[in-house]
């Protein structure tokens, strides 16, 4: 079999301007367009790795964040939870605090006002039953027994104690300098002048330095006086100072006595 080369010369020239005119206008823009999508997912790609390492920085960050802020948010809650425990047994104490002030408040009115009840009760019971003591001793009163309590009355100035008749002394040197009728005898009933004398000599004998011996008139003068609301008894007063006897001042006494006893039986009764 005979071979054309000029046919095959010319298949061969046609296949390699086949392939040079593939390789121009068909593999070529394919190849670069490949390259240039090889750059630009290369590109991507890095700029994927890039965002994603700023993304896994960004994170570590948030962690590292997240973390700081969880440990503030403990920290924070338990401070918190100590401040409300230490608040609320502040709150318990002034609480507690404020219930016994109430309670000891209440109590002390409860015993001020149980005082204050049996007080107006023995005041009330003391008054009646002294009142009527005064009473009956006053309806008895007469001149007769007036006379034998001027008889005890000076009894007792002629046993007077020394701090007494010191004070009463004292107290008469001034009205004896400057001759002022300060010194009074009050009774009940008008007294006699019998009884007056006994009782300007009895001065005259225990305050010679304010009674003269030459006469009340020419010392220290006596005023007498009469005095009803006196039960059965003398008073002699000067410049302040007081010598009395008379059932009223027992009867006063025993007033004091009685109120006294009242006052430490009822006293622990109101305060239990």
């Amino acid at each position: 079999m005979l071979i054309d080369w000029f046919t095959v010369l010319a298949q061969v020239l046609n296949f390699a301007i086949l392939v040079w005119l593939m390789k121009r206008f068909l593999y070529q823009p394919i190849l670069n367009a490949i390259d240039a999508r090889e750059s630009r997912i290369a590109a991507t790609l890095a700029d994927a790795d890039a965002r994603q390492a700023e993304a896994d920085e960004e994170r570590e960050r948030f962690h590292a964040r997240n973390a700081e802020l969880e440990a503030q948010r403990t920290q924070l809650l338990a401070t918190a939870s100590e401040e409300a425990a230490a608040e609320r047994a502040r709150l318990i104490e002034e609480a507690r605090q404020a219930a016994d002030a109430m309670r000891d408040q209440r109590q002390s009115a409860l015993r001020t006002e149980a005082q204050r009840l049996n007080q107006a009760l023995r005041r009330q019971t003391q008054d009646e039953v002294f009142a009527m003591t005064r009473q009956a001793l006053g309806d008895m009163a007469d001149e007769g027994l007036e006379a034998r309590l001027v008889a005890v009355f000076l009894k007792r100035l002629a046993t007077m104690d020394e701090a007494t008749a010191q004070r009463f002394g004292a107290a008469l040197e001034p009205t004896a300098s400057k001759g002022a009728s300060s010194v009074r005898v009050r009774s009940a009933f008008p007294l006699p002048k019998a009884q007056q004398a006994a009782i300007q000599e009895a001065l005259a004998r225990r305050f010679p330095q304010a009674f003269s011996p030459d006469g009340p008139a020419a010392g220290t003068p006596i005023a007498f006086q009469t005095a009803p609301e006196l039960i059965s008894g003398i008073e002699l007063t000067a410049n302040g100072q007081q010598l009395a006897w008379s059932l009223e001042g027992y009867l006063d006494a025993q007033a004091q006595a009685v109120a006294a006893l009242l006052e430490d039986r009822v006293t622990p009764d109101a305060a239990s």
